[in-house]
């Protein structure tokens, strides 16, 4: 099972866990899968959700078949930790917590030592505000004194209140603080890697093969016909170098593309027929037609055979007449 990738089983579905075992998937085994939240029709969204990315069934059961992952029962995987595993992590939880404590009281200082640099300067600009109406208000009283009679009182009365000079109002400008209005931000780590956890074994809750993945419990796909037929279908494509997503949109079973879809638009919109005997009805074939036509893509009927274990193709497309 070395250097397989693992497929977490949770509830019979499948989910992938580390980013570079789904960059592997993709890149390498041409396996999309959805990122969990992502509508199983606009599998464009990956680019912007995160992990973990939920696989199809018939993605998980073609990466196991072809020995590239091993399914993990994810739930029994995490058997109850002993005293001293307990205490261990329960140690490093309270040493992660002071040092957060630490880089929090540093950012805190920081920001304390900031506000009272900004008070003191709030306290010089007022300081020299007064200062200068002080010196305003001796000017006038010294010119009432000098002045004589009541139209020298007036005429100093009416006169504006001088304004400071360029060097005062420079001054005081450098003065005034520059305050922002955002709120300080704090980076939190939370380590969420189950493989740091001592008591975690996946070892013994591994299974290389869909039989034992099915004798196990964890896993029953494909479990019928119309199974068998998805899958049969899935992995033809697969393995003529098509990347297949959800085509219900495009009222299909699988949209196919020539390459990665986030790079290529589907050339085809696949739909599964679990026999190659099963009667069609021509109105499905001009619905499938029209439909096709209007979105750009070629409607592929694929037959699959039980007894033979192979898949048969034809496709549909609305052509002109005369």
């Amino acid at each position: 099972m070395k250097g397989r990738i693992p497929i977490r089983i949770a509830n019979k579905r499948a989910y992938i866990w580390d980013v570079d075992d789904l960059d592997k998937v993709r890149s390498e085994h041409h396996i999309c899968g959805l990122l969990v939240g992502t509508l199983p029709h606009l599998s464009q969204q990956n680019v912007f959700l995160g992990l973990p990315a939920q696989l199809t069934p018939e993605e998980a059961t073609l990466l196991v078949e072809k020995e590239y992952a091993v399914f993990v029962d994810d739930t029994n995987a995490y058997p109850e930790p002993s005293l001293s595993q307990f205490q261990q992590w329960n140690a490093e939880q309270k040493r992660y917590i002071e040092h957060q404590r630490a880089a929090l009281e540093s950012e805190n200082v920081k920001s304390s030592e900031v506000a009272q640099l900004v008070v003191s300067e709030e306290a010089v600009r007022k300081r020299k505000e007064r200062e200068l109406r002080r010196q305003q208000k001796a000017l006038e009283l010294r010119r009432l004194q000098e002045g004589e009679g009541d139209g020298a009182v007036h005429a100093i009365l009416s006169q504006p209140i001088p304004t400071p000079s360029a060097d005062v109002q420079a001054l005081l400008s450098g003065l005034r603080p520059t305050t922002s209005s955002a709120p300080a931000q704090y980076n939190i780590c939370i380590a969420a890697s189950s493989s740091s956890l001592e008591w975690y074994s996946p070892e013994s809750c591994s299974y290389s093969t869909i039989d034992a993945a099915r004798t196990a419990g964890i896993w029953d796909f494909p479990s019928n016909l119309q199974d068998r037929a998805r899958y049969g279908v899935f992995r033809d494509l697969w393995e003529q170098g098509y990347f297949l997503g959800g085509g219900i949109r495009f009222g299909g079973d699988y949209l196919v593309y020539p390459g990665d879809p986030l790079r290529y638009h589907s050339h085809f919109c696949a739909t599964v027929i679990e026999s190659p005997t099963r009667t069609i009805r021509p109105m499905e074939i001009v619905a499938h037609g029209r439909l096709g036509t209007a979105t750009k893509k070629t409607h592929l009927f694929c037959g699959w055979d039980d007894e033979k274990k192979t898949v048969s193709y034809v496709s549909i497309e609305w052509a002109g007449f005369g």
